[in-house]
């Protein structure tokens, strides 16, 4: 499926969604994206040169493309709001057990109260990232307006995520940074949950909109 502007003077009414092929004429896949983090997912750039698309591929009436568009974006933020939400998951459980098992100064980690106070922080943020999410697929499975909740849910923990995975490197020390404990990937792979479906400044605008209106 492809969302493109055919219609510039119509501005956003002039934008439509299409079923494509891989065999349509000018059509290419191109190279192989490599990625800072979500390395497990592949990412290539999608060239069109001079397609020609029948309409009757076209999806909905003329210009549904950016209804259809912001649509596939408001539900798409809950499923990232829940997967930076497992991305900080991972992350305390894995500085949780590890801050058992390391001694510093004699003791375990767990017994400083800098790390106790990183680690209360990230269960706290934790817990209302997951209500937020909660309740933005609540409201949408009920088919209520869940817009704003779902902006709420995906700024807030995207932005969990990507803090508290870098606490996490930080009480690993220099072990947070080699890949045999996992975290500097959680770190990398938080990243990306702060840019797509509308990055953390869009979410921003979304909800003071909302407020404002």
């Amino acid at each position: 499926m492809v969302i493109a502007q055919t219609n510039l003077e119509a501005g956003h009414k002039g934008i439509n969604a299409f079923i494509m092929t891989k065999d349509m004429p000018g059509f290419t896949v191109g190279k192989k994206e490599d990625k800072m983090g979500i390395r497990g997912s592949d990412t290539h750039s999608l060239m069109f040169t001079d397609v020609r698309v029948p309409k009757e591929n076209r999806i909905g009436e003329d210009g549904f493309g950016f209804k259809f568009a912001m649509k596939t974006l408001t539900g798409g933020r809950i499923g990232i709001a829940a997967q930076a939400l497992g991305i900080a998951s991972g992350a305390y459980e894995l500085s949780l057990k590890y801050s058992k098992e390391r001694k510093a100064f004699g003791t375990e980690l767990m017994n400083h109260q800098a790390i106790q106070f990183k680690l209360a922080d990230m269960a706290t943020d934790i817990e209302a990232s997951r209500m937020l999410c909660f309740k933005a697929a609540w409201l949408k499975d009920n088919h209520q307006d869940y817009g704003i909740a779902s902006s709420m849910a995906k700024l807030f923990s995207s932005e969990t995520a990507m803090k508290h995975t870098v606490e996490a490197v930080q009480i690993h020390g220099g072990y947070g940074y080699v890949k045999e404990y996992h975290v500097e990937r959680l770190m990398r792979d938080a990243k990306i949950t702060q840019i797509y479906e509308g990055t953390s400044e869009i979410q921003r605008i979304v909800i003071s909109r909302s407020l404002l209106s």
